[in-house]
């Protein structure tokens, strides 16, 4: 598959064009991303704690239990991957409590693209929208998690998962182009990459763009990672890969969140942020939900606007549930999550 064109990709970003002022060469794209105020860390850091430390009704917590659920990635992404092991991961997300029911299904099911058709093999007819109780399926693309191989090699990995069924594509940046301040290459590639998204049909499966935080050293870095992303055509920016430590962090997650919250003011288009790698217990999901509320407002608790990327998260959150269900917490009105 060839790169597209310069022209083509700009053709395809205009509300890129719109919000810099100028077509996103290095110029433009250096100039608007080093004119972004710097990040107040010790205020972010401050107010991600203070987020962090809330307390929240019992009943409250049952039902933030149940929407964690709702926004999980189920993934799993190892080498050692079957089509066994992804059959054993689907039915998991369809009945993620095999004793209860009334447990929500997850979001989505997110796998390597190869494994995308034994996926939707075993969805079966819950395959589909997450906004509408069934489950989606992701594919890692663009040589995940290092993002180290041509464009043409990422643009043709991308295009196979998507012709395979793929409903969202989790792709990951070139941290070494960003890092040497090479933005406008960082820039095309996503942009290129979404338009591998499209589909036979004219429609594009969801591009969730993965900065791995972990890499990118600084607050600043991140919140301008964040802006390209966005700016390039990405429908979600993502903390991390998992592979990296540190992987998803309270601070980090608000400070894209606050990026969303100022691009939606811009544009009047909500874009979504997916926190992934190392959110294990029901306690820290919670204070994810709690930042997202006060951020950028209740309306972003769906999943086409939020996700959990974990492996090992519900397990716990469905230990939690099934506590408050027997009255484990019966004797108090409120569970603190600090």
């Amino acid at each position: 598959m060839n790169a597209s064109s310069p022209g083509q990709t700009v053709a395809f970003s205009q509300r890129a064009v719109a919000v810099l002022g100028g077509e996103p060469d290095e110029a433009t794209l250096r100039r608007y991303l080093h004119g972004i105020p710097g990040v107040d860390a010790v205020g972010l850091e401050q107010r991600a704690a203070s987020l962090g430390t809330r307390s929240i009704k019992t009943t409250s917590k049952a039902w933030a239990l149940d929407k964690i659920i709702e926004l999980i990635d189920l993934t799993t992404l190892e080498g050692a991957d079957t089509p066994g092991k992804v059959r054993s991961l689907v039915a998991k997300a369809l009945r993620p409590d095999a004793a209860d029911p009334t447990t929500p299904r997850v979001a989505a099911v997110c796998v390597y693209g190869d494994m995308v058709p034994h996926a939707i093999a075993a969805l079966g007819s819950a395959h589909g929208d997450p906004d509408q109780g069934l489950i989606s399926v992701a594919a890692v693309a663009t040589a995940f998690p290092s993002g180290r191989s041509s464009v043409d090699v990422k643009l043709a990995d991308t295009a196979e998962a998507v012709a395979a069924g793929a409903d969202e594509i989790d792709m990951v940046i070139d941290r070494g182009a960003f890092l040497a301040g090479n933005y406008a290459e960082v820039f095309n590639q996503i942009a290129q990459v979404k338009q591998a998204c499209r589909r036979a049909d004219g429609t594009y499966a969801s591009l969730k763009v993965i900065l791995e935080t972990g890499e990118l050293n600084t607050y600043d870095n991140v919140r301008r990672a964040s802006w390209l992303a966005i700016l390039a055509g990405g429908d979600f920016i993502k903390t991390s890969t998992g592979k990296v430590s540190p992987a998803a962090t309270l601070p980090v997650t608000l400070l894209m969140l606050e990026v969303v919250r100022d691009w939606y003011r811009l544009t009047g288009e909500r874009i979504g942020v997916k926190p992934a790698g190392g959110i294990r217990s029901s306690k820290d999901a919670i204070k994810y939900l709690v930042t997202v509320a006060e951020t950028v407002g209740e309306e972003w608790l769906q999943p086409h606007l939020f996700r959990f990327g974990a492996s090992s998260l519900l397990n716990d959150v469905l230990l939690q549930r099934q506590k408050l269900q027997t009255g484990h917490y019966s004797g108090a009105d409120y569970v603190t999550i600090d």
